[in-house]
């Protein structure tokens, strides 16, 4: 085992090359290469993806027929099989575009600077026609087309500047814990710039108007926004009018009822000042004093107890006169 590692082999004295056999492959085998994918491929059996980068043990074939070369460099395929359904999948090299060329088993995921680069190259061969005699005046329209387009690009990319220069600001910290300050100075200079419009009569901006005016309702437009917007000041003149009459006929009835009680309950009225004030006269009761019974009771009693003392001397005299005639 020790002898397949050695750097130099033996080769005995009667060596000869000629008579190692050789083996014969046939012209345009396919030749193994260990590669990565160079572009994210999706298969058409299974729809699993292939994403770029990833390695397959690929064959490589050199392309035959009138696509064969591109400018004297060969082209070449690569066979590789899907992974989830092992579909064969073939794509080319191309050497004009400096990129590969889907060819079977799949499709190519879509890149945006593909697109760019295509644009761009039908631009170029736009510009590149000739532009002698009845073209010129073409010629001029596309470089003003250009222009415009130039001075758009940039406006366009002055107002983004001004737009991340304005959130930086209003992200950057700077020794505040958070951009809080900054929102508020923002929502300040908000709220003042939608106080500084220039408001109507009515409470309403001249856009505003504008767009009520556009509005129908039919036949009853024009008193829809008349009552939108208020009353007219004879209107109002009028009503108020009719106000102050109303209170001044309350103000009577109610005087002359407050004068009916006054007169039934021996009540003043103030007729300047159009209430009712009663004054209401509270009588004090005079105090009943029941007579005592007790004074006439007395004699009586007495005069019953001495009766009833006498009658009892009276037998008692009788009590003692019979013991002594015993």
């Amino acid at each position: 085992m020790g002898e397949r590692k050695v750097l130099n082999k033996y080769f005995p004295a009667d060596f000869d090359p000629r008579f190692i056999p050789r083996g014969s492959k046939p012209k345009g085998d396919l030749v193994p290469v260990r590669m990565m994918l160079p572009f994210t491929i999706q298969c058409s059996s299974c729809s699993s993806f292939l994403y770029q980068g990833r390695k397959f043990n690929s064959k490589k074939e050199p392309v035959s027929g009138e696509k064969a070369k591109y400018l004297t460099v060969q082209r070449f395929r690569f066979y590789i099989k899907c992974s989830v359904c092992s579909r064969p999948i073939t794509f080319l090299t191309d050497p004009e575009r400096s990129d590969y060329e889907m060819e079977s088993g799949g499709t190519r995921n879509y890149q945006v600077w593909r697109d760019k680069e295509k644009v761009e190259a039908e631009i170029k061969a736009e510009k590149s026609g000739d532009t002698s005699g009845a073209d010129a005046m073409k010629a001029l329209e596309d470089r003003v087309a250009d222009s415009q387009r130039e001075m758009e690009d940039l406006d366009n990319l002055d107002e983004i500047k001004a737009m991340n220069a304005r959130h930086m600001k209003m992200m950057r910290t700077s020794g505040r814990p958070s951009g809080a300050e900054d929102v508020r100075r923002v929502l300040s200079a908000v709220r003042e710039a939608e106080e500084k419009e220039e408001l109507t009569e009515h409470g309403t901006t001249a856009e505003e108007e504008a767009q009520m005016a556009k509005i129908k309702f039919g036949s009853a437009a024009g008193a829809a926004l008349s009552s939108l917007h208020g009353r007219d000041g004879d209107e109002e003149e009028e009503d108020e009018r009719r106000e102050r009459d109303r209170r001044a006929k309350n103000e009577a009835l109610f005087a002359k009822s407050s004068a009916s009680k006054c007169s039934n309950n021996s009540s003043e009225y103030d007729p300047q000042q159009g209430i009712k004030s009663i004054i209401s006269i509270k009588r004090k009761r005079p105090r009943v004093v029941v007579p005592q019974k007790t004074s006439s009771a007395l004699p009586i009693l007495s005069s019953t107890a001495s009766s009833e003392g006498n009658d009892l001397g009276a037998l008692l005299g009788t009590y003692e006169s019979s013991d002594d005639s015993d």
